[in-house]
């Protein structure tokens, strides 16, 4: 599994259907979030919810703040 990080990236993932599941900020963008939210809904992908940007980008391995993440298979 591997993390795809950004909020264009991961709206890439989920239309695609690579999406396994989604991380979301919760201090994300109300705009942001409300779309990531109707995609993933409409496309059968979980959303699991952080605190803060800052802390999903440390989940990810990232010095930066993330609003978003997907997980995806990878590729061999």
């Amino acid at each position: 599994m591997q993390f795809i990080i950004g909020s264009k990236q991961t709206t890439k993932m989920v239309e695609l259907g690579k999406a396994i599941r989604v991380y979301v900020a919760q201090d994300t963008d109300p705009r942001m979030k409300d779309n990531i939210v109707r995609l993933c809904t409409s496309a059968g992908v979980p959303i699991t919810w952080v605190d803060t940007m800052q802390g999903l980008g440390e989940t990810c391995g990232i010095e930066v703040g993330a609003a978003m993440a997907a997980v995806v298979q990878e590729t061999k």
